[in-house]
């Protein structure tokens, strides 16, 4: 953990509690790094309600209901199965509010599409649509993982506000 992600934690789990809500976090690239995050934070098991890593897209499938269609049609790496991933992070637990992350952190992987550092992240709350943005992150495998846990917690901040 960093400053930054202890923080970034703290300020959200403030955040879902005042609203009484819980979160559902659903992974690919960050590998649980954000379910990791949230609950290194005392208190969250008030908060917190379950994580999925969901890496090979069959997991995907099984645990999130990712349409297969969606991954042929636009890969594990697209706004389309993050969001996706959101929902069906939603509707497999008790959390008012889901967030979901896939990406190429490299080193290799990347393609001339999809290179190294781009992550689409989703965000997924219980009384709207989902919500979808592709960045791309600088640096190392874990330098693009930092990266998208921070963005990931600061527009969960946003979303509980």
């Amino acid at each position: 953990m960093t400053p930054t992600l202890d923080a970034l934690s703290a300020t959200l789990g403030q955040a879902l509690a005042a609203r009484g809500w819980m979160l559902a976090t659903a992974e690919s690239c960050t590998g649980g790094w954000i379910a990791e995050a949230v609950t290194a934070t005392a208190g969250s098991s008030g908060w917190f309600d379950r994580g999925f890593v969901t890496y090979s897209n069959e997991a995907k499938v099984d645990m999130l209901g990712v349409s297969p269609a969606t991954l042929a049609a636009h890969g594990a790496v697209s706004e389309w199965t993050v969001c996706e991933m959101a929902s069906g992070a939603l509707a497999r637990s008790r959390a008012q509010v889901a967030v979901a992350v896939s990406g190429v952190a490299g080193p290799a992987g990347g393609s001339a599409d999809k290179p190294v550092g781009m992550v689409c992240l989703a965000w997924a709350r219980h009384d709207c649509a989902p919500h979808a943005v592709t960045m791309r992150f600088p640096g190392d495998r874990e330098a693009v993982r930092r990266q998208a846990v921070e963005h990931a917690l600061r527009e969960l901040i946003r979303l509980a506000a």
